[in-house]
């Protein structure tokens, strides 16, 4: 990805923040920081904030782990796109995108695996979807793949996501 790609891609072009890394690991906790604490600046519940950021920890997993095949020197953009509800009527949510330049797969097989098959990882996707109130997979024009997720703050009626320590989802 040249360095003006992330600024030109049409689904990043709304975002207020913009961060591009390479796809090392190392990079991933400073991009949980960054999005958990955007996430409490703009009203979200500590339990939701926690939860955007492992669904974007997630994503980025993926991305590195699959669609780059470890390596760790390529690039990942992500946009923020923010939308506080300044008039009251609570209509505020968070747009997240991620892109990359990685192999392209059709997004209808994006999919975690079976989830009675009880054994330890590939449950990323299922999680984000589970987190998200909307998570859409695309294959991006020139190569690569975006994700796009959004979260509407749940005073709104929008759950947190993963169900909480109580056992049940916590819907505000």
């Amino acid at each position: 990805m040249n360095q003006s790609a992330a600024a030109n891609s049409p689904a990043m072009q709304d975002a207020q923040i913009r961060v591009e890394l390479l796809s090392h690991p190392t990079y991933i906790s400073g991009v949980r920081e960054l999005v958990s604490s955007i996430c409490r600046r703009i009203g979200f519940p500590e339990l939701c904030c926690g939860q955007m950021a492992l669904a974007v920890d997630e994503a980025l997993c993926n991305v590195m782990k699959h669609g780059y095949e470890g390596r760790e020197d390529q690039p990942i953009a992500i946009g923020m796109q923010i939308h506080e509800d300044k008039g009251g009527n609570d209509h505020s949510f968070i747009r997240i995108v991620i892109e990359d330049r990685a192999k392209q797969v059709d997004p209808k097989t994006i999919c975690g695996r079976d989830l009675q098959d009880v054994r330890p990882g590939g449950l990323g996707v299922h999680m984000i979807r589970e987190i998200m109130d909307d998570a859409v997979y695309e294959k991006r024009e020139g190569g690569g793949m975006r994700l796009i997720m959004s979260k509407k703050n749940p005073s709104q009626g929008s759950s947190c996501g993963l169900p909480d320590a109580g056992g049940g989802k916590n819907h505000g």
